[in-house]
């Protein structure tokens, strides 16, 4: 498959023009303005037995959401609406080959160890992933605190696109270890509690860059269930605020929950009292893993 149409697969898969029209078919208001408070609370597939926040061997759901949109930030993402953004990266410019790409990284930013982030993290953790999704780099400099500069193999205007995969995040370069066993990232949501394959709590940073924009949880649970007849239960008992979900029938008859993006292509499920942005990713569970950070209690 070429790089573009892995390009407009993703953009696809990102975004669907059609996500509001879902979402108020199936009862879930899109209008109230986003508030900040309360405690979401996830039932997730995918359970790993890891002992780290690691993609390299961690490949399941429940890893993934643990990571991106809570614990870890990537250099780009996409948004709710399908389009790119800069997360840790502020600016990027591509060569006129789009072989070489310069890119600002966010200042002032911190680890949840306190620490700064810097274009020394940037490197060290992209590094981890020469060998698999960036193969095609050549080289990764530092030009500055920063700044960096990508320099590929063969041109691909889609780069941008590739830096936001869940897979690279960004870590502490002087604590990589120990930020990758116990979850140091620079993410909305510092780690509380961690069993691994099990449970994660995350509590919300006092101060983060997406103040105002994201982050509107006090707090955010994941629990790990793999049977799936399990996770509907308690979604429908209110043990828990939203899952994902495949079989509809598993709820059919249940009033106060929300079946996204639709009951014929179901992914995952959510209570009412839930709010979202009104256009969200129509084909990838909860958000594209990014519930934890957009989504806010109504």
């Amino acid at each position: 498959m070429s790089r573009a149409l892995r390009h407009i697969d993703r953009r696809a898969l990102f975004a669907s023009g059609a996500a509001a029209a879902l979402l108020a078919a199936t009862g879930v208001s899109a209008g109230p303005s986003p508030v900040r408070g309360g405690r979401l609370r996830l039932a997730l597939s995918g359970a790993t037995r890891s002992d780290s926040f690691d993609t390299r061997v961690s490949q399941g759901l429940f890893m993934q959401v643990a990571m991106v949109g809570m614990v870890f930030d990537t250099l780009t993402e996409v948004g709710a609406d399908g389009t790119l953004r800069g997360e840790l990266a502020t600016h990027w410019q591509g060569s006129a080959d789009a072989r070489v790409w310069h890119i600002d990284l966010r200042p002032g930013v911190t680890f949840h160890n306190d620490a700064p982030f810097t274009s020394g993290d940037v490197l060290a953790s992209l590094a981890l992933h020469r060998d698999t999704l960036l193969s095609d780099v050549v080289e990764i400099d530092a030009v500055g605190a920063h700044q960096i500069r990508i320099t590929l193999t063969d041109p691909d205007p889609d780069f941008p696109y590739r830096l936001s995969a869940p897979e690279l995040v960004i870590y502490p370069s002087n604590h990589m270890a120990e930020a990758i066993v116990d979850g140091i990232g620079t993410g909305l949501y510092r780690v509380h509690k961690f069993l691994p394959g099990r449970q994660l709590i995350g509590l919300r940073v006092d101060q983060h860059y997406k103040d105002g924009e994201a982050g509107w949880f006090d707090s955010v649970e994941l629990v790990s269930v793999p049977a799936e007849p399990v996770r509907a239960e308690a979604l429908r008992d209110g043990y828990v605020d939203a899952v994902d979900l495949a079989e509809a029938a598993l709820l059919e008859g249940v009033a106060d929950v929300a079946l996204l993006p639709d009951s014929k292509q179901i992914t995952s499920a959510a209570a009412l009292n839930l709010h979202m942005p009104q256009m969200v990713g129509s084909r990838a569970p909860l958000d594209n893993l990014r519930a934890a950070e957009r989504w806010w209690m109504g």
